[in-house]
């Protein structure tokens, strides 16, 4: 099962060419990953509705989230337009102490034709903030994640 992320591009995310820049597309990966998987101020559930949320990323929190590998594909320019891009996320591993988020970047919802903009992936390592050691996935994580997992993004190959 994958979750759909709205996520609204500023004009500042533009670059020279007209498209969105190549590092502001990780701030938009960024923003989605919150989004699904990280709990909400308010709520204990995530900013898209889903249980999902269950990392706490608020100062102080009692685990950090590092980033320890990005990819990202590049399929076609993404031009600045008002409405949200449609940025569908899954998981392609639960490992023991890691995660891998999978994306697709894809043109707004309800849009014709939809355009598959790129696709990605990012492993996360949970570690504790305490020790600064990774720490394992616990069975709550693991419950709350389980049904969003599905195979791995396939990059094209290389060569």
């Amino acid at each position: 099962m994958r979750l759909h992320v709205p996520i609204r591009l500023r004009w500042s995310d533009l670059d020279a060419y007209g498209h969105v820049n190549n590092a502001e597309m990780l701030r938009l990966l960024e923003e989605a990953r919150i989004q699904a998987f990280w709990v909400a101020e308010d709520a204990g559930e995530s900013a898209v509705g889903a249980s999902t949320a269950v990392l706490d990323g608020r100062p102080g929190a009692a685990t950090l989230t590092l980033i320890a590998r990005q990819e990202i594909e590049y399929l076609a320019p993404i031009p600045y337009q008002r409405q949200p891009l449609d940025v569908q996320l899954w998981l392609g591993r639960l490992g023991g102490a890691s995660l891998e988020v999978c994306y697709e970047v894809r043109s707004p919802a309800g849009v014709e034709p939809e355009i598959l903009y790129s696709r990605a992936s990012t492993t996360i390592v949970l570690v504790d903030a305490v020790t600064e050691r990774p720490r394992r996935i616990n069975d709550e994580e693991r419950e709350a994640w389980t049904p969003y997992i599905d195979e791995p993004v396939q990059f094209a190959k290389r060569g």
